[in-house]
């Protein structure tokens, strides 16, 4: 096996969540278990999949993820936080409105004391706020 064994399990866990979770509604209410979890790729999991469902179902209601992204942006462990920030990219790359509900839960997350919630935000902000994405959402 060519790599870590952290570099396939990311790899993994999204394409779990692109070819397979979206498409199992219960994996959605598990979004709420999983994000719980001590277990950095079962966490991760939970993250990746609302960041693919933002992807694929931009009629969906985003706004009930955004208490556990803004708690689980201090966890400091590569995989999660990558995926934190992936999941307010996707929500904010849906249309307008989402685009300022997740800079505002960036902003709030970028005032948390934690050098993890600091590195989400700043990295969704920057994205959300560039022009590329602005003109998309125009």
């Amino acid at each position: 096996m060519i790599g870590s064994t952290h570099s396939t399990l990311w790899d993994l866990v999204d394409q779990a969540c692109i070819n397979l979770l979206r498409f199992i509604p219960k994996a959605r209410d598990n979004i709420f278990v999983w994000c719980n979890s001590e277990k950095e790729f079962v966490k991760r999991t939970a993250f990746s999949l609302i960041a693919v469902l933002a992807v694929h179902e931009k009629e969906s209601d985003f706004d009930i993820y955004f208490d556990i992204i803004g708690d689980a942006s201090v966890d400091n462990r590569n995989f999660v936080k990558k995926s934190v920030n992936w999941a307010i990219r996707q929500i904010g790359k849906i249309n307008q409105e989402n685009n300022k509900k997740a800079l505002k839960l960036s902003y709030e997350i970028l005032e948390m004391d934690s050098k993890a919630s600091k590195w989400v935000a700043r990295g969704a902000i920057r994205e959300l706020e560039s022009k590329k994405v602005q003109s998309k959402l125009k």
